[in-house]
């Protein structure tokens, strides 16, 4: 299954929590372990609608995270990426040109939505169709995220979305 970082978190918590009737989560091992760049600890998170089995499961998760030496172990890791060049490639690939401030079009009704565009590149994906004169809005429709497009826009703002690497 592929969706957006948003409904994607609240797919795994409908999962989780099926055993129980919806009312908390049975099945999982919390979040984590957290790992990156420079970590010296381990992280791993539960949520309050973590229930007994998550937070066992949780707790032994972290203790074989301890056991096993992970921040040694990321660090190794991470020496032996940016030694083949990891740096590097994050650079290419955050590349981003100086943002520029862009102002909607005039506003008008927007009745027609798309979907698909994670969470966290749609204030940038409606930008980007404001460049193009399309006036759009962000929204939250019930599968997650949306632009709010009016009907005549919806084509055209499909295609630059497309050539943008929205969808």
């Amino acid at each position: 299954m592929v969706c957006d970082t948003l409904t994607g978190n609240l797919l795994i918590k409908m999962f989780s929590a099926f055993t129980s009737g919806g009312t908390y989560e049975t099945m999982g091992w919390g979040y984590g372990p957290g790992v990156g760049a420079n970590f010296d600890k381990i992280i791993n998170i539960i949520s309050r609608a973590s229930g007994a089995p998550v937070i066992a499961n949780a707790i032994q998760y972290a203790a074989s995270c301890s056991q096993g030496n992970l921040p040694k172990l990321a660090a190794a890791e991470y020496q032996a990426a940016r030694k083949a060049g990891l740096d590097d490639l994050i650079k290419k690939a955050t590349a981003k040109e100086a943002p520029t401030e862009i102002s909607p079009p005039a506003k008008k009704p927007v009745t027609e939505d798309i979907t698909g565009i994670d969470i966290l590149e749609l204030e940038d994906a409606v930008r980007s169709l404001w460049a193009k004169e399309i006036y759009a809005e962000t929204g939250m429709g019930c599968a997650g995220p949306v632009i709010m497009i009016a009907p005549e826009d919806k084509e055209n703002s499909m295609t630059i979305l497309k050539e943008k690497g929205y969808l």
